[in-house]
């Protein structure tokens, strides 16, 4: 069956996301030092045990990343003596400073002249876990449509998010496949909810999973030549 829509996973199959968060944490580290003098140096043990506690009492928070951030900082600056409004005050602050740092991605080379030249044969769209927004990365353009867990209320590997792209680009399932770099949420996903699944393999780790994907690449600029194969 011919391909018409390309669904995209975003965190480390458009760009390496690990220097991104390391980032990221520093910046909301730093401005909580100056901001929230009171939270001094926060274990991270102490945050991850407020992180577990809201996700035992809320597991939906699991596919809410920025909701869960924006919990566990507010637990955390109340634990601190912080008010409640206070509190809140601060915690969205720091969430948006953290926000803005996980968006300052750098894009793998590929990644521009291969949307660019995908985006002239088949319909585009996004599906993610994480809380990455195309809009703030100068990508939207590309994509018809971004999914995510966060708006959803359900992350892959779980079909919904795969069917409702099915649904907003108004095609089977036959006719889509999925690029990602996930052997669970994105291939074995994927290809439970009947599309096709491309492992993407910068680093050329071994398949380590039950499943299979239907084809492997390691840049993203091979991608236009195994659609063509595809027919």
């Amino acid at each position: 069956m011919s391909i018409q829509l390309i669904t995209f996973d975003l965190d480390d199959t458009l760009w390496d996301v690990t220097p991104v968060m390391q980032d990221a944490e520093a910046a909301l580290r730093n401005w909580l030092a100056m901001h929230a003098p009171r939270l001094g140096a926060v274990p991270v043990e102490h945050l991850w045990a407020i992180r577990a506690d809201l996700l035992q009492a809320e597991p939906s928070l699991q596919h809410r990343l920025s909701e869960l951030r924006r919990r566990i900082l507010f637990n955390a600056l109340a634990d601190a003596g912080y008010a409640h409004d206070e509190a809140q005050t601060l915690a969205e602050a720091g969430f948006q400073v953290f926000l803005a740092a996980r968006h300052q991605v750098e894009l793998f080379a590929e990644v521009h002249p291969t949307l660019e030249a995908l985006a002239n044969r088949f319909m585009l769209g996004v599906i993610t876990n994480g809380n990455a927004d195309v809009r703030r990365l100068g990508l939207a353009d590309y994509f018809q449509f971004a999914l995510c867990a966060e708006e959803l209320g359900v992350g892959k590997p779980d079909p919904k998010p795969f069917q409702e792209a099915l649904k907003r680009a108004g095609i089977a399932a036959e006719h889509a496949v999925h690029i990602g770099d996930h052997p669970s949420d994105d291939i074995a996903g994927a290809q439970a909810a009947g599309l096709r699944a491309i492992w993407f393999n910068p680093q050329g780790k071994p398949w380590e999973s039950a499943t299979t994907p239907d084809a492997e690449i390691r840049s993203l600029a091979e991608l236009p030549a195994l659609l063509h194969s595809w027919g």
